[in-house]
């Protein structure tokens, strides 16, 4: 398929979401230098930007293989490594990581053959997830086998950042191109109270590392909680300002074991939404191949504001990826009653194709959506153990 290209000069768009949206990519990459950010080059005019464009995205001819019985096609994999966390974060591992009898988890060898599988299915984007996968000591290994798949052209992960200040260039150079980094509050006590760990400073100095070696997405998460950090969309906002970081708001969700936090704690992602609006922000135009949050941006802000919203209607009509957990079971939801194993497919090199068509026959049995509405939050009980 040929992308076109083409300018477009500013002034002649008409003053819309797509406009804002243009407006904001052009300040969020141009605008942040290491010396001045948060400004615009001086010689570069607010009001008259060209900018060079290729679109559509250039696909491979076996992309979106991977397809449900509702048409559906998933190019994202959620990969996890790990279930072990050293931070015990009240909504996910309160009472901390506790070791369980059973397999060890994934090989280096078998992480391989499982993206290599995926990627001739046309999945090109995958994030290493946990628990919290730099625990592992052959993250780094893990980053390079993934950015070698041929196929996989997105390679991103979620840390709670505690390594992040000193590995953020190592693991760029591996291969690592996206990172979202877990910070659920900006004031340090609420933080150390969510966490258990009183690192923010750390955390955040981890973020400016991966801002300065070139990371091409870099975004925070925050789980929203009710009367902890619900109050503190100021606190995100100042952060961003100047900041090409998107901080991704998530709505808690029940799980299993959950339901007295949940109902103590939970908040509409609306809430947000609303609020944003009030303040001048637009709806983004959602990327090829992007997540389930909705994105939303302001044309005096270099970054930008996601709201991840299960509970709203159709989250799922636009689902376009899977789980792998770090034992090799995959979910074809978070919210399944159990995974299906995919170990066994994992062992030699000559199971590829086995593998492949194990993958394309379990799609069909994925449900429309999950069933949170009615009550049911399936066998899942904390999500460090599938990836979240």
């Amino acid at each position: 398929m040929r992308a076109d290209h083409g300018k477009f000069d500013l002034d002649q768009l008409p003053c819309t979401a797509f406009r804002v949206t243009l407006v904001h990519r052009i300040r969020s990459h141009c605008a942040y230098t290491r010396q001045g950010r948060g400004l615009w080059p001086q010689r570069m005019s607010r009001r008259r930007v060209c900018v060079e464009t290729r679109w559509p995205p250039v696909l491979g001819k076996d992309d979106a293989m991977l397809q449900d019985a509702f048409g559906r096609s998933f190019e994202y994999l959620r990969l996890s490594v790990t279930e072990v966390c050293n931070f015990s974060c009240s909504y996910c591992l309160p009472d901390g990581y506790r070791k369980k009898p059973g397999p060890g988890f994934l090989r280096l060898d078998e992480i391989a053959r499982l993206a290599s599988a995926f990627a001739d299915l046309g999945t090109w984007k995958i994030r290493i997830t946990g628990g919290e996968p730099s625990v592992r000591k052959d993250f780094t290994q893990i980053i390079e086998t993934l950015a070698t798949v041929s196929g996989v052209r997105r390679l991103a992960t979620t840390t709670n950042g505690y390594r992040l200040k000193d590995n953020a260039s190592q693991w760029r150079k591996a291969g690592l191109q996206a990172i979202n980094v877990s910070v659920d509050s900006f004031r340090a006590d609420i933080f150390h109270k969510v966490t258990g760990h009183d690192r923010l400073e750390e955390v955040k100095d981890g973020i400016e590392a991966c801002l300065d070696t070139g990371y091409e997405a870099v975004k925070v998460n925050a789980v929203l909680l009710k009367g902890i950090n619900d109050q503190d969309l100021a606190l995100f906002l100042d952060y961003v300002k100047n900041r090409p970081v998107s901080v991704r708001f998530i709505e808690l969700m029940r799980t299993g074991d959950n339901a007295d936090y949940f109902k103590r704690y939970h908040v509409s992602a609306s809430v947000v939404s609303k609020a944003l609006v009030q303040r001048g922000w637009v709806r983004k135009t959602r990327e090829v191949g992007a997540g389930p949050a909705l994105e939303y941006v302001h044309g005096d802000y270099a970054g930008a504001i996601g709201l991840i919203a299960p509970y709203s209607k159709d989250f799922c009509k636009s689902c376009n990826r899977l789980r792998v957990s770090a034992l090799g079971k995959l979910h074809l939801c978070l919210f399944t009653e159990m995974g299906m194993d995919l170990r066994s497919f994992l062992q030699s090199d000559d199971q590829q194709d086995e593998l492949k068509a194990f993958l394309g026959k379990s799609l069909q049995s994925k449900a429309v959506s999950h069933f949170l509405d009615d009550g049911i939050t399936g066998g899942n009980h904390r999500f460090a153990d599938i990836g979240g």
